[in-house]
């Protein structure tokens, strides 16, 4: 295995809590790829070519029904930028994925950002992958055109627990939490609004820690209420049997 590769999974079902509400805004809850069901959206990276730079995917690419969003990519968002002291910001991480700063609302991609780029990657058992600039070792966002409830994808190879996180940001740029890999090696991770209310427009995912082999994102998948499933609450059809 080669170990200077990852690819960002989802975390397990029924996990923790992860941030606080803000404001009017829901918190964030962690959840498994299991809780992603019918009618989800999936991103697998392999829909388009090879070294394709910031993609975007219209719902006809990823094989979406109406009203599913379109998903863009791009180094970080509007209001992001480097650490200018990444021994202080991130502790062991890389400086080229150590990122500070807020994003401003609307929240949007910055075109002056780092690309990502789809790549292969021999750690990752469903390659290619997305990876941030340098590859490997540079951050990624994620941007919906629609707000969602939920969002996951495939993460790893980690071989630093606590390494890397996701972030999931509102229309208007407010942090609404952060969850980070708990283990080694492949890892999912997911989060989903304690509500199921759809409020999530975007997800970030850069270093919060030392991470020695870096990290990029497969299996992208996305959902509204109905389509993501909150950890102990019964889908439709559970609740018909009760």
């Amino acid at each position: 295995m080669n170990n200077c590769r990852k690819s960002l999974f989802g975390i397990a079902a029924g996990a923790l809590l992860a941030s606080v509400s803000l404001g009017a805004n829901a918190g964030i809850v962690r959840v498994s790829v299991g809780d992603f069901v019918a009618g989800s959206g999936l991103i697998t990276f392999s829909e388009k070519a090879l070294g394709t730079v910031n993609p975007t995917y219209n719902p006809a690419d990823y094989g979406g029904g109406a009203g599913s969003p379109v998903v863009t990519f791009e180094g970080w968002f509007t209001g992001h930028s480097l650490s200018g002291t990444p021994a202080i910001d991130c502790p062991g991480a890389a400086a080229t994925a150590c990122v500070i700063g807020s994003p401003t609302g609307p929240l949007s991609l910055d075109a002056a950002a780092p690309d990502t780029r789809i790549v292969n990657d021999g750690a990752a058992p469903n390659s290619p992958v997305l990876s941030g600039s340098p590859t490997f070792n540079g951050p990624i966002a994620v941007l919906f055109d629609i707000d969602l409830a939920g969002v996951g994808f495939d993460a790893g190879f980690f071989n630093a627990a606590g390494s890397t996180g996701i972030t999931a940001f509102a229309r208007d740029g407010t942090l609404l939490g952060t969850v980070s890999n708990t283990g080694l090696g492949i890892e999912f991770l997911g989060l989903v609004t304690d509500d199921g209310s759809a409020q999530i427009a975007g997800v970030f995912l850069d270093l919060v820690g030392a991470e020695p082999a870096g990290f990029d994102i497969d299996s992208l998948r996305f959902g509204r209420a109905g389509q993501v499933v909150l950890p102990g609450v019964p889908e439709p059809a559970s609740l018909a049997l009760l």
